[in-house]
């Protein structure tokens, strides 16, 4: 059970939330007592979604297309006529499973366009979009979701590590232009965690790559949806333009 972190009545949207670590996102949040929209590219999965965890909280489920600019828009106004606004914005979507490991020469220009739209100019989009009900509010909080790849230099994965350490760029620049209006944006960088997803593609999920953790073991997913209840909390209060990488202690051995 989610302890008291002050959430109780916020207004959440978490994107890519139809499954994996964004459903996980929005299911805590609504253990928090906060409402929160689900929003997916998959219209059918944020519905199913938003259906299930309404037996948590309060939760709707929405169709968003990050990289379209209406699309974002529109789930912004969808936010407003269900919530009264926003509180807090997870920015979870991206491109990542089904990618092909491939060497930075053999990437096709086109999948590489693909996810700098999804993973990058998603989440300035997201962000974009948002930011006036967040003033409205008063201020609030947004976390982007990138990855620990980014500090590793995970190979045969540039696109997507690319576009992860794009993100935290762009969240420290937010972070200085928004901070005036009491908005705090911060990443949440997470390592290889154990996901449903992960036992589909790797036999011995739990032990892939403990030798390299501190704590000799995989992140489960309450490890990755706690580092983010806390940034989009108000115990973060005095936190903005931060990365919070959570794995394991893997960069420091």
């Amino acid at each position: 059970m989610v302890k008291d972190l002050g959430l109780a009545g916020k207004r959440v949207i978490v994107t890519g939330a139809a499954g994996g670590l964004g459903r996980a996102f929005a299911q805590d949040f609504c253990d928090a007592g906060a409402q929160v929209l689900v929003a997916d590219i998959n219209a059918d999965g944020a519905a199913k979604t938003a259906a299930d965890l309404s037996k948590h909280g309060t939760c709707f489920g929405a169709a968003v297309d990050v990289s379209n600019t209406e699309s974002c828009r529109a789930l912004a106004d969808t936010a407003k006529q269900t919530m009264g606004g926003v509180d807090i914005l997870i920015n979870n979507a991206a491109l990542y499973a089904g990618l092909e490991r491939r060497n930075f020469e053999d990437i096709d220009e086109d999948v590489w366009d693909k996810v700098m739209a999804v993973n990058i100019k998603g989440v300035w989009q997201m962000c974009r979009a948002v930011s006036p009900l967040l003033r409205a509010a008063g201020g609030g909080s947004i976390v982007n979701v990138a990855s620990a790849t980014v500090f590793s230099g995970s190979p045969q994965w540039m696109h997507y590590v690319a576009s992860k350490g794009a993100v935290i760029a762009m969240s420290r620049v937010m972070a200085k232009e928004m901070g005036g209006d009491q908005i705090r944006v911060n990443v949440l960088a997470p390592g290889f965690t154990l996901t449903d997803a992960s036992f589909d593609h790797i036999a011995d999920a739990r032990g892939y790559g403990v030798d390299r953790s501190s704590l000799k073991r995989n992140a489960e997913v309450g490890d990755i949806t706690g580092a983010a209840l806390y940034l989009a909390s108000d115990l973060a209060g005095f936190v903005t333009g931060q990365t919070l990488i959570v794995d394991g202690g893997k960069q420091f051995i």
